[in-house]
């Protein structure tokens, strides 16, 4: 059976998911960022609520009923887009960019930080320009870039 994958709405069953998705992520990606070293679903789970849900529009990648990946939004913010550890390098990204463009036509803002090599490149050959270096908010306060995509005129 081929491997079927979609990007759906988020529904509040799926914060089990998006949750375990978004830690085990985090601690493959941000071995930068102290706060990954302790954090758990169980310790994510007030902020994701508090912070991610409550602010923003999710979308989570599916393949095969198990979701691999999301990308939460605020209009034409980019405000996450994580992907589940074992699905780097299979389209998610890619796929999760094609569909905020596609909700989002006039443009595309997110920031992500400079240490982050791999999601700088990626958002750079997905067509996403640098628009500004500066510092994150506390507690990280790190280098972050803010980055924009225009559509092609």
């Amino acid at each position: 059976m081929a491997d079927r994958k979609t990007i759906r709405p988020y529904l509040p069953g799926h914060e089990p998911e998006v949750i375990r998705v978004w830690v085990s992520s985090g601690k493959a990606t941000y071995d930068f960022i102290s706060w990954w070293d302790t954090c758990t679903e169980e310790t994510a789970l007030p902020f994701f609520r508090s912070e991610i849900l409550r602010k923003n529009q999710l979308w989570v990648g599916v393949s095969d009923l198990r979701i691999e990946a999301y990308i939460a939004m605020q209009g034409s913010y980019i405000d996450q887009l994580f992907v589940e550890p074992d699905s780097f390098r299979k389209g998610w990204g890619t796929a999760l960019l094609e569909h905020a463009k596609a909700m989002s036509p006039q443009g595309l803002e997110l920031h992500t930080h400079q240490a982050n090599v791999r999601a700088c490149a990626f958002y750079e050959k997905h067509g996403f320009v640098a628009a500004k270096f500066g510092v994150s908010p506390p507690p990280e306060s790190l280098p972050d870039v803010e980055y924009h995509w225009r559509p092609s005129k």
